[in-house]
């Protein structure tokens, strides 16, 4: 087992062989069969944040980099002709900024007791709450095995260098299934996800849902546009410097507004549109001529993630259309089974966003703090369990609305 300060100390291939191996890109899902694509599991198809290509973004452009708290310590798992078995995103971290799974109440009470929290080692997408495998390995037999060896070199790096902890978030509930047999805590939280049985337009959508929420939409996103605003998409070459530079304006200013300081830098953005740009999609409004907001995703091999927003001017619904309405309508078209709208946002049910659980994993070495937090983390799961029924039974959609579609099709399944 080896651990690197830098994931350009591992060959883009050879990454990429593990962390996206099976061969379903964003060009290859739209052009399969939906039934082909919706049979894969989150975790499974392709995943854009995983990937060298953005990885290395991160840290080329001093996005995620031991001065913002976020020190590379990636895994890697070699046999014994140094063939890469397994690869695993970790970071030494300083502080809890930018996971989205918040820990913040542990390290302070830590602290009080005398404790040091911080250095603990996160292995995640930094600055980024959207689900897909973190223990990287390559098809084969000995998969499974692999990421148990994994598993297993995180508490050895986390005891060899005196650090608190090791913190897995949004990793696949496998994964989590899998760290639980081996001792570790699992922790459960929940997110707003759009699913896709197959809809032709979004006027399919709409009409699986109840009358009233039906309306409410088709009224948000007609005011949305009213004050002759145009709404454009931008993927591929159509991503220009003058799109990126508007975009980073938006960016910035949620960014400030939110958080205080925002994480990505503009670097980041050009080297994901130089590397990434036929998987990613800005969903941008203009008016007079000038863009005025931005919606950022990245298109997987099964899921569209949406994952920033910002605005220069504010419009009535103009968010609700850019981050929910196009990224629906573009998963339409696309044939993409799912949208994952990013953390957080109860507001996101009524259009058509259902609750889903994400899941943790943690491995606290301090046995009184890990008792304390084993403790209520059983106590939270039984919230989030609570909550997500509650929400559910919520849900915007008719209860008759099964099957949306054509009959011929359906019937054809059913034979």
């Amino acid at each position: 087992m080896n651990v690197v300060s830098s994931i350009t100390e591992i060959p883009a291939a050879v990454w990429d062989a593990c962390a996206n191996p099976v061969p379903t890109g964003p060009s290859a899902s739209a052009g399969a069969s939906f039934a082909a694509a919706s049979g894969a599991t989150s975790g499974s198809a392709y995943n854009p944040f995983v990937s060298y290509a953005f990885l290395s973004a991160l840290e080329a452009s001093r996005s995620a980099v031991a001065r913002t708290g976020w020190q590379p310590r990636h895994l890697i798992l070699e046999d014994g002709t140094e063939t890469v078995l397994g690869v695993v995103p970790c970071y030494l971290k300083s502080h809890s900024r930018g996971e989205y799974v918040f820990d913040h109440g542990w390290a302070d009470a830590y602290e009080r007791a005398g404790g040091h929290y911080y250095p603990k080692l996160q292995v995640a997408v930094p600055f980024t709450p959207a689900t897909g495998r973190r223990l990287l390995v390559a098809p084969g037999p000995q998969a499974e095995v692999a990421e148990v060896v994994l598993l297993d070199g995180l508490k050895t790096l986390c005891g060899r260098e005196g650090h608190s902890s090791v913190h897995v978030t949004f990793m696949t509930e496998a994964e989590a299934s899998l760290a639980a047999d081996y001792g570790w805590l699992t922790r459960t939280d929940q997110q707003f996800h759009w699913d896709n049985p197959g809809y032709g337009s979004f006027e399919d959508f709409l009409n699986a849902l109840a009358a009233r929420k039906r309306k409410a939409i088709r009224r948000e996103r007609r005011e949305a546009v009213e004050n002759g605003i145009e709404i454009v998409r931008l993927t591929g070459a159509a991503i220009d410097d003058e799109a990126w530079d508007a975009f980073f304006g938006f960016y910035m200013d949620t960014g400030s507004r939110k958080w205080g300081r925002p994480y990505l830098t503009r670097d980041f953005f050009s080297r994901v549109g130089a590397s990434m740009a036929d998987q990613i999609l800005l969903v941008m409004a203009k008016r007079e001529g000038r863009y005025i907001a931005g919606a950022l995703n990245f298109i997987g091999g099964d899921t569209l993630f949406g994952r920033h927003w910002g605005a220069v001017e504010h419009h009535p619904f103009l968010h609700f259309e850019l981050c929910y309405y196009q990224a629906i309508e573009f998963a339409i078209e696309r044939r993409i089974p799912r949208v994952e709208a990013g953390a957080q946002g109860e507001h996101k049910l009524a259009r058509g966003y259902l609750p889903n659980t994400t899941w943790s994993a943690h491995h606290i070495a301090d046995p009184a703090l890990r008792r304390a937090i084993a403790d209520y983390l059983k106590r939270e799961r039984a919230y989030v369990d609570a909550a997500a029924r509650e929400l559910s039974a919520a849900s915007p959609f008719r209860r008759d609305a099964i099957d949306i579609r054509p009959p011929a099709e359906a019937e054809m399944e059913a034979d």
